[in-house]
């Protein structure tokens, strides 16, 4: 669904960020992630696939990537308590496991500038390269996020096959970025990490279309429900820009979108603190 003229315009009047200092030690600057849910009871068939109308819908292939996914904290959660998390990948097709330490930081109000001024207080700058900042915006919430990426060898596994708790501590500690850990005090992150227990697996599948000529993605996450009884599925629609007025004015035209289609599912949920809820490791 195109943009009307009016949001259009927009792009024209508006500057991307609100302002902040852009000086090689000021605060980060960051891209966009627009989530929004839809409902896995229209949107999925009988197989827990996305049904023909929503993939002709945003030209998506019938093929998927499948994407392997756990996270690693201690059983009290103490990395999430200091606003961190540790996730591992094993991505169809791809060599090595993905691994991803990111920090976050609530915004409040849509205050995207105080949060990155927060965070610059913190020791994040946009100095440091290695690092990539974004806003994940939701429906009815923001949150900062401030990332890491390596890759680990995936020697001795095969396919999406998921790494043991003793690998994924291992990697995890032997990659470990500075700002992880010494965010506490000196080697906190890896001393935690050292008592790490697995959070999932979850299986992921993700379909890759265009919407608003910007990549789509919809991904389906079969997570354990809250009682450890069965599995409940969560449909993310999620785009990605460098522009806050793109996703300002993208995220509003793309829940209408699928309103219109009754796909729409109100709800905010960060799939990540869903996992953490919902598996229990005990040791």
């Amino acid at each position: 669904m195109p943009f009307s003229p009016a949001a259009k315009a927009l792009f024209v009047a508006a500057v991307a960020l609100p302002a902040v200092v852009l000086a090689s030690d000021g605060p980060m600057v960051p891209n966009y992630e627009v989530h929004l849910q839809l409902d896995p009871t229209v949107v999925l068939d009988s197989d827990y696939r996305l049904t023909t109308a929503v993939i002709e819908e945003f030209a998506m292939p019938t093929t998927v990537t499948k994407k392997n996914v756990q996270y690693i904290d201690t059983v009290d959660e103490a990395l999430d308590a200091q606003g961190w998390s540790c996730r591992i990948r094993n991505i169809e097709n791809e060599s090595g496991f993905d691994l991803t330490y990111k920090w976050r930081l609530d915004i409040d109000n849509g205050d995207i500038t105080t949060a990155l001024n927060t965070a610059y207080a913190d020791g994040w700058n946009s100095g440091q390269g290695n690092y990539a900042a974004q806003v994940d915006w939701y429906l009815d919430m923001q949150e900062l996020s401030i990332s890491r990426d390596y890759t680990a060898s995936s020697s001795g596994y095969s396919g999406t096959d998921d790494p043991t708790e003793a690998d994924s501590r291992t990697m995890l500690i032997d990659n470990a970025p500075g700002m992880f850990d010494d965010w506490v005090s000196s080697g906190w992150g890896t001393t935690e990490l050292e008592s790490g227990v697995i959070y999932g697996p979850v299986l992921t599948k993700v379909s890759v279309g265009t919407w608003n000529d910007v990549e789509l993605d919809i991904e389906i996450w079969p997570i354990e429900n809250s009682a450890g009884t069965g599995i409940d599925y969560l449909v993310e629609a999620s785009f990605k820009t460098d522009n806050y007025t793109f996703a300002s004015v993208g995220i509003t035209q793309l829940q209408d979108l699928l309103t219109s289609k009754g796909w729409f599912l109100d709800a905010s949920n960060s799939k990540e603190a869903l996992v953490l809820a919902n598996y229990h490791p005990t040791s």
